[in-house]
């Protein structure tokens, strides 16, 4: 399938558009010295901790240092990308992760114990968060309070409350946040956004978005020793107390409620991005789900859910917004065909006048094939991020620039909220009636648990 856009796949062309945008002022754009972004020299340098060093934590570290996707992914690879950054501390609960990390950052401290760490190492300027689930907002928020700019994996916390705690501690604190939800830096994700509030499919009243992906978990299994490479309890941080036992650590944690938000949390930051953006959706009113497979324990094998929108002034209608995982999709949009083989994610936005396609985050089609044909592009009306990267995004920011495009405050905090929010649906089997200022659900009492979430004793916000 060709889209109408994809820059996403053409770095190239991205970067050339974006120089070619900046080397003019207009609407919503912002000339920035080459040394705000990626800074003048090594006195300049953002002198970055990350804890979780290994898996996505070490793409992130690699990033961060190189200012690159690892060597395996050439394809994204661009020029003069260095990101004016020094990784000075390492943080992780395994020791082999941490030894495997320091061989690549010889000169970073390295630590267990993320609090020991940012009390007692002066020299860091900003976090990268990239834990399981569970402990994002312990982490993130200890970082803020203490003036360090943060950087957190999505889903950027593990219930509702935490994510509206870090976005309030961002507008306190005032240091420069972002949810790593990348795509949302990207050249497509604007046109995407800018081309629906353009009118170009008329009032959007329905969106469908899925993640064909399952963590399904069943019973879980017996206890085993804990393996001497592991700080067990920090793992843990503040989720319920339990022994260990296989398929938590490293990767099969996000399938057991305790740590992961299963595959919404996972994903949901990623392919609702676009609807959330581009349709200014805010809170939804209420939200149901049904699913199999769901326990107190273990993720569901699939999960449908609906949000329920209201308008959002005079501009925006009432909106529907279904998400479909674990093998469920959406209606197959009459205008593809019988064949069409279902891209891993993405999401489909029904207009009054079309429809659009959307191939993972922001690679999109409009539909029927062939409407594209005499469209006048809309106007560029959004600010781009430097090299449509999400990291030099925040970095820029670190240094004073204008806020990232998902910091927690304005953007990363409501979003990672109302995906939570589809979780706790799953986990009550109830139609939720959403009071989001007092953050509860008016006609259930028993979803407060899934909305704020106990501690461990020793742990707190």
């Amino acid at each position: 399938m060709k889209f109408f856009c994809d820059c996403t796949t053409n770095p190239d062309l991205a970067r050339r558009r974006w120089l070619k945008s900046t080397a003019t002022l207009g609407a919503g754009f912002m000339i920035l010295p080459r040394s705000l972004v990626f800074g003048s020299g090594a006195n300049d340098a953002i002198h970055v901790a990350c804890v979780g060093v290994a898996n996505i934590g070490a793409v992130n570290r690699l990033w961060l240092r190189d200012g690159q996707p690892p060597p395996k992914d050439q394809r994204l690879r661009l020029p003069d990308r260095k990101p004016g950054t020094r990784i000075v501390a390492l943080c992780d609960v395994d020791s082999r992760y941490l030894a495997e990390a320091a061989k690549d950052h010889p000169d970073a401290r390295t630590w267990t114990d993320f609090r020991k760490m940012l009390d007692q190492q002066k020299d860091i300027d900003a976090v990268m968060v990239s834990t399981p689930d569970h402990t994002h907002a312990v982490v993130s928020l200890t970082a803020m309070r203490l003036g360090k700019h943060v950087c957190t994996e999505k889903p950027l916390a593990h219930s509702v409350h935490e994510a509206r705690v870090l976005a309030e501690a961002a507008r306190t604190t005032k240091v420069a946040t972002q949810l790593d939800n990348e795509g949302h830096s990207a050249e497509t994700m604007r046109q995407l956004v800018e081309t629906i509030r353009h009118g170009a499919i008329g009032e959007v009243r329905e969106v469908h978005v899925w993640a064909h992906v399952t963590y399904h978990r069943g019973r879980r299994p017996l206890p085993e020793p804990c393996p001497a490479h592991l700080d067990w309890d920090l793992w843990l941080g503040p989720a319920p107390a339990r022994d260990y036992h296989g398929g938590l650590h490293p990767m099969g944690w996000r399938g057991w409620w305790d740590f992961g938000t299963s595959v919404l949390g996972d994903f949901g930051c990623h392919y609702f991005d676009a609807a959330f953006w581009a349709l200014e959706l805010g809170q939804p009113t209420s939200v149901e789900a049904e699913s199999e497979g769901n326990s107190r324990d273990g993720c569901p094998r699939w999960t449908r859910v609906r949000y329920q929108f209201p308008a959002r002034g005079n501009r925006w209608p009432p909106v529907t917004v279904n998400w479909f995982d674990g093998g469920k999709f959406p209606p197959r949009p009459e205008e593809l065909p019988r064949d069409f083989q279902w891209p891993s994610g993405g999401s489909i936005f029904i207009g009054s006048k079309g429809k659009v396609f959307v191939e993972g985050t922001s690679n999109f089609k409009l539909l029927p094939s062939g409407s594209a044909k005499g469209l006048t592009p809309p106007p560029r009306s959004l600010p781009r991020a430097p090299l449509n990267d999400h990291k030099l995004d925040w970095l820029r920011a670190c240094r004073g620039g204008p806020p990232a495009g998902s910091n927690f405050a304005e953007y990363g905090g409501p979003l990672a909220e109302v995906v939570l929010l589809g979780n706790v649906a799953v986990r009550t089997g109830r139609r939720i009636e959403w009071d989001a200022t007092n953050l509860r659900a008016r006609n259930t009492p028993e979803a407060d648990r899934y909305v704020r979430r106990e501690y461990r004793q020793g742990w707190n916000l």
